[in-house]
């Protein structure tokens, strides 16, 4: 972007070979005079970008949040574990209820939570990530795959070994969190003094385990731990998430310099010698700009591929061992009591050897993948996120550098549906494969349902989510504004000064041919 400076600009070709074209959109034919004189921040030096000292405070107060509800997992497991004593792995604490919706509450709450705090870490894992990129040189968008990008060195808390710990830690959270509750029914009869049968009616226990809240809590734990010691082994240059604030602060830090006469050239011409172009009606989609967005679509929708997978095979075993033809299941979004449209088996949780792990192992091959998933997800969210904010530099109000970070959020329609869709998409998955008590090799064991409906129900979420996912990652934006994907060369090039609020149109500043740049109005 450029502003209405009077100072003039050095140029290295003819004018008169440039293409011509109509003048692009400038803001002040709307807003009239200027309001204000703002000097470069190559010039200024220091305080242009925000540092986000209120982001810092909401990220730290998300994680002693996270810390705290880490910490009461842990207390609570150990509080079941001790209480029945008898029950080793299977201790547990059991209500009593009328209904089986008690079960799935607390499931939907608990994913809720761990939601909450998986993205209060991660979002301080994501800052301390980037400004380790940046000081290697490396940091090319704004918006990256946290889990699957790393920093240099094996004992850095952003490397590889760290990202690698995380991620199992995620799927260990959303694992430890569906096998948290377990639920059985019975059936209960109420007869009279002369042994008539009065009244049946079905009574449901849920029974709330020790040890898988214990796994929660320390794999909580642990994520805090790590996104602490990121933040503590690198200089974090702002807290900002706003792709601009850090353009800055790169380019203030020298570690980002600006390439001339590049102020009509979108991210998708990085390859593109620089130089005069037309302006374009429509620019590059995100799956065009960013290469990380097409591995990202390719995997969600390998994610539907292996959920439909899943259910053709369970109903394959369950036509082939079960005399109840499929098509008779209802399909229902809640498991039924019948158990008629289930594969089952089941496995001992006491007895000689580590069955609990086997049992979260069970429960952590079929979750993970999509915990992996909804993660990687998140980058379409804040890809598009970096682009909306860019493009309101040619809006009416203008680019305002100074945001309030939860407005980011808030404000954002996709980041609130990515906020809901994670945990709801975990508790279908605990619809899809529950687990009940049982006894198995003579003692107390876990049975495990796959629920053929459920798992269908599950696939078509997931098939409804990539198709709004890679619609929104293939739509281009319209205007001659280069779009940019926070990309921060790309940025860098388009805004030659900064102040706190920018437009972005044809600059006037005696130039005999269109310049397109930043206008202070």
């Amino acid at each position: 972007m450029a502003a209405t400076s009077s100072k003039p600009t050095d140029h290295y070709w003819d004018p008169t070979s440039l293409l011509s074209c109509d003048a692009l959109p400038n803001p002040r034919d709307e807003f009239g005079s200027l309001i204000s004189d703002t000097t470069s921040i190559t010039e200024t030096g220091t305080e242009f970008y925000n540092r986000s000292l209120t982001s810092r405070r909401y990220a730290l107060v998300g994680m002693v949040c996270s810390g705290v509800a880490s910490c009461c997992c842990i207390i609570a497991g150990i509080f079941i574990m001790a209480t029945d004593k008898e029950g080793g792995v299977m201790a547990e604490i059991t209500v009593i209820s009328s209904s089986k919706l008690q079960k799935e509450i607390i499931t939907l709450g608990l994913n809720f939570i761990v939601t909450l705090c998986t993205e209060s870490t991660g979002f301080v894992h994501g800052i301390s990530l980037r400004s380790a990129l940046a000081s290697e040189s490396r940091l090319r968008f704004n918006s990256n795959l946290r889990l699957l990008t790393a920093a240099r060195g094996w004992r850095n808390p952003n490397g590889t070994l760290s990202n690698g710990i995380m991620a199992v830690l995620l799927i260990i959270s959303y694992s430890s969190a569906s096998l948290v509750t377990l639920s059985e029914s019975g059936v209960e009869i109420i007869g009279s003094p002369d042994n008539e049968v009065d009244q049946i009616f079905t009574v449901y226990s849920t029974s709330i385990l020790g040890l898988p809240f214990l796994l929660l809590g320390v794999a909580l734990f642990l994520q805090v731990v790590i996104a602490s010691s990121g933040i503590g082994a690198v200089k974090i240059l702002t807290w900002s998430s706003s792709p601009f604030d850090v353009t800055a602060a790169l380019i203030h830090h020298t570690q980002l310099i600006p390439v001339p006469f590049r102020c009509m050239r979108a991210v998708s011409d990085l390859d593109v010698h620089g130089g005069p172009a037309k302006p374009s009606d429509t620019q590059p989609s995100a799956w065009h700009a960013h290469p990380s967005i097409r591995k990202v679509i390719m995997s969600l929708w390998g994610l539907v591929l292996a959920c439909a997978g899943w259910a053709t095979l369970v109903m394959y075993f369950y036509d082939k061992y079960k005399s109840n033809s499929i098509t008779s299941i209802s399909w229902s979004f809640f498991p039924s009591d019948q158990f008629s449209n289930a594969v089952i088996y089941g496995m001992p949780l006491s007895g000689n050897g580590p069955w609990w792990i086997l049992y979260l192992a069970n429960v952590a091959v079929f979750q993970g993948p999509l915990a992996l998933g909804l993660h990687c997800s998140e980058l379409i969210v804040d890809v598009l996120r970096d682009e909306r904010y860019w493009r309101c530099a040619s809006g009416a109000k203008g680019l305002k550098l100074a945001t309030n970070p939860l407005k980011s959020v808030f404000a954002n329609p996709l980041c609130l549906v990515l906020l809901v869709v994670k945990p709801v998409l975990h508790w279908m998955f605990g619809l899809a494969l529950t687990t009940n008590p049982g006894v198995y090799l003579q003692t107390r064991g876990i049975a495990f349902y796959m629920y053929t409906t459920q798992i269908w129900n599950l696939c078509i979420v997931l098939l409804i989510f990539a198709c709004c996912c890679t619609l929104i990652s293939l739509r281009r934006p319209h205007g001659p504004q280069p779009a940019a994907y926070g990309h921060l060369q790309t940025l860098a090039n388009l805004v030659d000064e900064w102040s706190p609020v920018m437009w972005w149109g044809h600059k006037e500043d005696g130039n005999p041919y269109c310049h397109a740049g930043r206008v202070l109005v």
